[in-house]
């Protein structure tokens, strides 16, 4: 009679990790868009976003530089000035002399530089934010796992949406393009275009955000605020939608303020 196989295997206190918390960097940054969950869990033990927050912003600024050289900077700077509210009040010579003035080599890199401070300060601040969040909540979660969570939760769509963006740059002529609504990005999930953002600048900015791509970062950073920092799936959407939701009544009040549809 055969006696029936009753071993058992225990894992001791000293058992091998499991393996979301061995990942490494490169496999973070791949395996974010198809397994998020277990790269957020791994940021429990190893938390990292220095590379991921560098590939982000690398790929906006590659947009930018490649915007501007498909588009010609005076002709971006142009554009801004006849969208501005101040234009009006302006003749044509008052015009050509404030193109001329801000299409100086200076002006040029001025937007490279203010793009990244303020990607890093976004970085920050918004990380910031979940930490906060998850301290109201009694929740054991450091800053640098809540710097994680916000630079994976932008980093897929942003590589996604600037991809595709320059992939459209090349294709469509640069007649065709509109210089304001292009400068973030070509390729938009919302109903953005349907607003005259000079005319309505606050609606634009409304209607703008409500974007897929931008709501493909919400559940990212919800995901990893729940696995990250071990929150209730309630609690990582509330924090996610109330930093959100600061956010686009900052953007709001700007619009209203500068006359300029915030993107």
């Amino acid at each position: 009679m055969n006696q029936p196989n009753t071993s058992v295997q225990h894992q001791g206190p000293h058992a091998e990790p499991a393996a979301a918390d061995q990942m490494s960097t490169a496999e973070t940054l791949t395996s974010i868009f198809m397994e998020p969950g277990r790269v957020f869990e791994s940021f429990r033990e190893r938390p990292r976003f220095i590379v991921a927050a560098l590939i982000t912003l690398a790929a906006v600024i590659a947009y930018q530089m490649l915007f501007m050289q498909r588009i010609g900077y005076e002709n971006i700077v142009r554009a801004r000035i006849e969208a501005s509210p101040r234009a009006a009040d302006m003749d044509p010579a008052q015009k050509e002399q404030v193109i001329q003035m801000q299409s100086r080599p200076v002006f040029k890199l001025l937007g490279p530089v203010i793009a990244v401070v303020g990607f890093f300060v976004v970085l920050a601040v918004g990380a910031g934010l979940y930490l906060l969040g998850s301290m109201m909540l009694a929740k054991a979660m450091g800053y640098w796992q809540a710097l994680s969570v916000w630079a994976y939760a932008s980093y897929p769509p942003t590589i996604i949406m600037m991809l595709l963006s320059i992939v459209v740059l090349f294709i469509k002529s640069p007649e065709d393009i509109d210089v304001m609504k292009a400068q973030g990005g070509l390729v938009r999930a919302n109903l953005g275009f349907l607003v005259d953002g000079t005319a309505n600048p606050v609606l634009a900015t409304a209607v703008g955000a409500l974007d897929l791509f931008a709501f493909y970062g919400l559940f990212l950073a919800a995901l990893g605020l729940r696995k990250a920092g071990r929150l209730s799936s309630e609690s990582a959407w509330m924090i996610v939608l109330v930093v959100w939701v600061i956010g686009l009544v900052l953007r709001l009040a700007a619009a209203a303020i500068l006359k300029f549809p915030m993107a």
